[in-house]
């Protein structure tokens, strides 16, 4: 650095992660050998999102800028030789959205600071980054904590000259949830065939949408659990759960170039059958009190609930198998079961997030690895393409020394023809083919 021996910002009390609204303060740091002429001395504090169409670009595609505050703490002059301190404070806006990171962009949040110097002086540079999350209330968002329910049928042919019908229904026990609790899934296959079906696959998938001009989406298998397949002519039930990881929250409220959506995929491999639930991933949990409890499970979809709904004729076939005196059959879990062979729930172990090799994560009421008390909100890193999260949001931030990691990419597209389906889709699509039989 030359005449610069040290040039560096600091936060007060080494804070790193800050809401909106909050004001950011730290100093700027900087250690002379010799005597520095200066025209001016400025920090900048600034926030912005960049997206592209390449993985990992330098450059992006498209950008947005949430605020840009600028601040000048020495005007000219000469620092002699030695060590100074200049004090800085910002107010960080109240719309700023969660810091995000992932492969086609990214929502920064940076404080630099820049020694002009006189004509044909070296300028001199340092940069510091801080988070931001903009925390997601489960309970701001309407009918949370209702079930999310989808049903489906299809006919198949098999051994070329013999048609079946199979009616898949899948339910959660409600829409929203946040890292460290359990998603509790339920499933009602009914195979009318001479067929036995494959597998049936519970999954847990990240969608991040990047809006350049061409819109980029990245899908991430997060978590998974299978089960064991339909003997043919049978009615069978399959119970299962996952335990939600550290993920970043759904939407991005105040950035509109990135959008981020979880889903709940229940499907089949053979015949290929697939049923979507569309879920919230939050910061704050669904309040279910006495005076706000919790929904029935439904033998059908809820009042005033929009789901996909398979026509009246096929629907009679599901009747008509539970009619027919067969007794209903329990589907075993094959394999990545997150429940003990009790039937109870699993705690959060390192088994349990071995996808997220580095996660520090305490589930709430435990005690986490670090001996953190649950009151302490740990910093997390994500098993999603974001970073911070916290487990907790009645207590200030513990910095982690964990290195971004990012989740196996199983199925990540450029430009998918055909992402998954919201539940408007879902429900548009199964009346227009309704309709066409009509």
């Amino acid at each position: 650095m030359g005449k610069l021996q040290e040039f560096d910002i600091t936060f007060t009390n080494s804070k790193v992660v800050y809401s909106p609204g909050e004001s950011i303060s730290g100093t700027v740091k900087i250690r002379t050998g010799t005597s520095l002429q200066y025209k001016a001395i400025k920090v900048n504090c600034l926030g912005s999102c960049g997206v592209s169409n390449k993985m990992n670009e330098a450059t992006w595609a498209l950008e947005e800028q949430y605020f840009s505050s600028m601040l000048s703490v020495a005007d000219k002059g000469t620092l002699a030789a030695g060590e100074h301190t200049f004090p800085f404070q910002f107010l960080i806006p109240a719309l700023a959205p969660t810091s995000f990171e992932g492969p086609f962009g990214k929502i920064m949040y940076r404080v630099r600071a820049a020694i002009d110097t006189p004509r044909f002086s070296k300028d001199y540079k340092a940069q510091r980054a801080f988070y931001l999350l903009n925390m997601l209330n489960l309970n701001l968002v309407p009918d949370i904590e209702l079930p999310s329910y989808a049903v489906t049928t299809k006919k198949f042919s098999y051994l070329l000259v013999k048609t079946g019908t199979l009616m898949l229904k899948a339910h959660s026990d409600h829409r929203g949830y946040t890292p460290g609790q359990v998603i509790r899934l339920a499933a009602e296959i009914h195979n009318k065939s001479g067929k036995d079906t494959g597998c049936v696959l519970a999954s847990l998938i990240q969608k991040v949408t990047y809006k350049t001009k061409r819109v980029v989406f990245d899908l991430r298998t997060i978590a998974e659990v299978e089960g064991a397949g339909v003997k043919a002519g049978k009615h069978a039930e399959w119970r299962e759960q996952i335990i939600v990881p550290p993920l970043p929250q759904s939407a991005l409220d105040g950035c509109s170039l990135i959008d981020v959506d979880y889903f709940i995929q229940v499907s089949l491999k053979s015949p290929e059958v697939i049923v979507t639930l569309p879920i919230y991933i939050g910061n704050m949990a669904v309040n279910l009190s006495p005076s706000r409890p919790k929904p029935p499970t439904p033998a059908a979809p809820s009042p005033g609930v929009v789901t996909p709904s398979a026509p009246p004729a096929e629907e009679d076939v599901g009747e008509e198998l539970g009619a027919g005196g067969l007794a209903s059959e329990e589907i075993p879990t094959k394999s990545h079961s997150q429940q003990d062979p009790s039937g109870q729930p699993a705690s959060l172990s390192s088994s349990a997030v071995s996808y997220a090799p580095g996660a520090a994560f305490s589930p709430p009421g435990q005690r986490g690895g670090n001996g953190a008390d649950s009151s302490t909100r740990l910093f997390c890193v994500s098993t999603g393409a974001t970073i911070p999260f916290f487990t907790d949001d009645n207590a200030a931030p513990v910095p982690t020394t964990c290195p971004l990691i990012l989740p196996p990419e199983y199925s990540t597209w450029d430009y998918p023809h055909e992402p998954p389906p919201t539940y408007e889709e879902s429900c548009s699509s199964e009346n227009s083919s309704f309709n066409s039989r009509q």
